[in-house]
């Protein structure tokens, strides 16, 4: 994994061993509450043309404050194996990416085990790369699907709106909730599947959650505080995601043997229609391979990039053969980029 992490990226493999890997499946979930521009500015000192023109959201979803992560991704994984002909009791492994989850103890991904009858699964739950977070759960079900297991579900959801402050009148207009999830099997299509990858990350403090950890442990003072909310450098998130997710996916598709123009489909972060649309002018790719999913959800943290792929596969726009990108970064920051041919 050092390698894999390095500064100095390897050359283009174009004989690299392909992991046979495909997506089989998959599904959303998306809460009912819609929460559009105009009722945001009657709480903040913003409006609905300043949101649009910086963001590019109109509207974003709201979970009921009765239900949890782990509601919506029993949902979306429900949605997911149903779209694969999949049951619960066939999977290997669940893997839950999410940095909303819905207490320290015990593990989300056990619960959303438990709640689908997914019952000689492993739980996993990767959590703490944000809206990376489900990137690097593909990367892991990879290597299980590898080494031993058959069918693995990942199911990446965040309640953003659960650690946003609401008198936080930058934070509070991007984020949505919202839970996306697939199922990863084999493929014995020759040359399909999982032809590389590329992760990398930054130490920062740009985008943090300051306390209920070992250091700043929950008290009377970081409530009163607000410590326990998202705090976000709009500015250096910025910078960053539009210098490292162009050199990340040209990393992963040079090492996948292709330029980056040749690949179909981009499923990216859907953090801010800003953001990707300078990404993939800077990739001088049309931005009409790279769907939109932000501007009616915001930014989905984790979920984002699939609801971006179950967009296309839903309209039946991914054929076999066709080539395609996932690619997020997240609080760290980290981020990472996957490079598929679909089986």
């Amino acid at each position: 994994m050092t390698a894999l992490l390095a500064a100095d990226r390897p050359q283009p493999d174009p004989t690299r061993i392909t992991l046979p890997i495909m997506v089989a499946g998959s599904g959303i979930h998306l809460p009912e509450t819609v929460v559009t521009n105009a009722q945001l500015a009657q709480t903040l000192d913003t409006s609905d043309e300043w949101i649009v023109a910086r963001t590019g959201i109109r509207e974003r979803r709201r979970l009921a404050p009765e239900l949890a992560v782990s509601d919506m991704c029993g949902a979306a994984a429900r949605a997911a194996l149903d779209d694969a002909e999949i049951t619960a009791a066939e999977l290997d492994a669940v893997i839950v990416a999410t940095y909303t989850y819905d207490q320290p103890l015990p593990s989300t991904a056990l619960m959303v085990k438990d709640r689908i009858g997914a019952s000689r699964a492993l739980p996993l739950d990767i959590t703490q790369a944000a809206c990376a977070n489900g990137m690097q759960a593909i990367l892991v079900a990879a290597h299980l699907l590898h080494v031993r297991a058959r069918t693995v579900l990942i199911v990446a959801a965040d309640c953003a709106s659960r650690v946003t402050d609401p008198r936080d009148r930058t934070a509070g207009v991007f984020f949505g909730d919202a839970a996306g999830a697939i199922v990863l099997t084999g493929t014995e299509t020759p040359g399909a599947g999982l032809l590389s990858w590329d992760f990398g990350s930054q130490l920062s403090d740009a985008v943090e959650i300051r306390a209920g950890g070992s250091r700043l442990p929950t008290s009377d003072r970081t409530v009163a505080d607000r410590e326990h909310y998202l705090r976000m450098d709009g500015r250096e998130v910025w910078s960053v995601a539009t210098a490292q997710l162009p050199d990340s996916i040209r990393a992963a598709a040079g090492r996948a043997g292709l330029e980056v123009t040749e690949i179909d489909h981009f499923f990216l972060h859907q953090a801010n229609l800003n953001i990707l649309t300078e990404a993939m002018a800077e990739l001088e790719v049309p931005m009409q391979r790279a769907p939109v999913t932000l501007d009616s959800l915001g930014n989905t943290g984790s979920a984002g990039v699939f609801t971006a792929l179950h967009q296309v596969r839903s309209q039946q726009r991914l054929a076999a053969g066709d080539t395609f990108l996932m690619s997020a970064i997240g609080a760290g920051f980290q981020w990472g980029t996957l490079c598929f041919r679909h089986g």
